[in-house]
């Protein structure tokens, strides 16, 4: 997948004229990305259009307009597009209660590397977590981590030819394997490898 570049990008004053158009189509592109994980994990998967999103929204809120925050933008952005033999996704830990999240990050030390994805019958593929910069500490994990699952030439090859997905969890204080997404979201996870 191409890596976005400020040519691929609205000006502020362009977006904001387009961005509640822009907005409704990435929302509905989303929704075929989402894999809960139990009731309190997700990952979202993301590809070009997700990240584009987000650099707008950044360069919005930001109110970045000059040339080289706009590359910055892209620089930190870019690498969370996938390359065409793997998936990228942020990974999410969602618990609404303060105390909850937090006793439960404390606990969950470790889960971001303990989240895969199968396809079919072959070997589970671990995520590669957090590449660059640390998340987790010694004494919890974050909320928050952005996750690789790099993929074999035979899982290619079964996703593009329809085969079944998985994806779990196992970590000790953490457990979730779902035998099969639904079939929206492995078409769109198939476009996102070569």
């Amino acid at each position: 997948m191409q890596k976005l570049t400020t040519n691929d990008l609205y000006s502020l004053e362009r977006y904001a004229k387009e961005r509640a158009d822009f907005r409704t189509r990435v929302l509905a592109h989303k929704k075929n990305r989402r894999v809960m994980l139990g009731t309190n994990a997700a990952l979202y998967f993301e590809d070009r259009l997700t990240i584009q999103y987000q650099i707008q929204e950044m360069l919005r809120t930001e109110r970045i307009f000059e040339a080289q925050g706009i590359a910055e933008e892209l620089d930190v952005y870019n690498p969370l597009i996938p390359d065409g033999h793997n998936w990228k996704a942020t990974f999410m830990l969602e618990y609404g209660d303060e105390t909850e999240r937090h006793a439960a990050l404390a606990q969950l030390i470790g889960i971001e590397d303990r989240v895969w994805v199968q396809v079919d019958d072959l070997s589970r593929v671990y995520a590669i977590a957090d590449e660059d910069m640390a998340r987790s500490n010694a004494q919890k994990t974050s909320a928050v981590h952005f996750v690789r699952f790099e993929l074999t030439p035979a899982m290619i090859a079964q996703v593009k030819a329809g085969a079944v997905l998985g994806a779990g969890i196992d970590h000790p204080q953490y457990h979730c394997q779902l035998k099969n997404l639904p079939d929206a979201v492995r078409a769109a996870l198939a476009q996102d490898i070569d």
